[in-house]
């Protein structure tokens, strides 16, 4: 998954229609991140699981793979053909940017070893920590892909100032850790070791093993935040989806 340190105003060219193994391609809108990429990225994938003998679609933050039968139902040349023509179909770049189907509320604390980082990114952000804690309230940011590791979500995007980028050295973060950086957000399913900076934790974890749909979140959905003590959160987390509540906007 690219993870770009810099957000350029719009991505330029043609998007790229690129072999991946033996019955896959990638579809890449641009080399860094940026708003029209994921954007077209996320469109075309919903418009390739129709194409004949597709059997997988995974969006990313600027790209889409997409994965077809192959042999059994389609050749490679033929899918090929038909992915490109799909491409080629309209300018994917200039979309605008669709309203969210999806918005779940995520219960999140601040609270003393929930948010080791804060103050560090408060200050990479330029505000205090009151501030840092209002503008992640605030923000409702998308899910922009998924990946990484399962079910785990990039959100963004956070307001500008917090461009600032990932840290030299890697620091460990318990499961549940919202971690901050290059105005994404990321939240954890599972510990893990990391150079983004975490900012706050929730009760709700994005994978679940065994699950009846293990992974929860999907790309293009609006995420909100409800501030929670630490003694709330420890409260939610037997509870179904760690307290987290999903709500359907269409």
């Amino acid at each position: 998954m690219i993870d770009p340190q810099a957000l350029p105003s719009a991505p330029t060219g043609q998007p790229q229609v690129l072999p991946l193994g033996m019955d896959a391609f990638l579809v890449r809108f641009a080399p860094v991140f940026a708003p029209q990429a994921n954007r077209a990225a996320l469109a075309l994938g919903e418009q390739a699981r129709s194409l004949a003998g597709v059997t997988e679609v995974l969006p990313a933050l600027t790209s889409t793979m997409v994965r077809f039968d192959i042999p059994e139902t389609t050749d490679r040349a033929t899918a090929r053909a038909a992915l490109q023509q799909l491409v080629d179909s309209r300018d994917w770049l200039a979309l605008p940017d669709a309203p969210a189907r999806r918005a779940w509320t995520l219960p999140l604390s601040f609270d003393g070893d929930d948010a080791p980082g804060l103050a560090h990114a408060a200050e990479q952000a330029g505000i205090s920590e009151t501030r840092a804690v209002e503008q992640i309230l605030a923000a409702k940011p998308r899910v922009l892909a998924i990946g990484f590791a399962p079910g785990q979500p990039y959100m963004g995007l956070l307001p500008e100032n917090w461009d600032f980028p990932r840290q030299g050295t890697l620091s460990q973060v318990p499961a549940g850790a919202l971690v901050a950086a290059i105005r994404q957000l990321v939240l954890f399913a599972n510990p893990s070791p990391t150079g983004w900076v975490q900012v706050a934790r929730t009760s709700f974890r994005p994978f679940t093993a065994g699950a009846s749909d293990p992974t929860p979140l999907r790309a293009g959905d609006e995420i909100r935040f409800a501030r929670a003590s630490a003694d709330e959160l420890a409260g939610l987390a037997d509870h179904p989806l760690g307290g987290a509540t999903q709500q359907d906007l269409t």
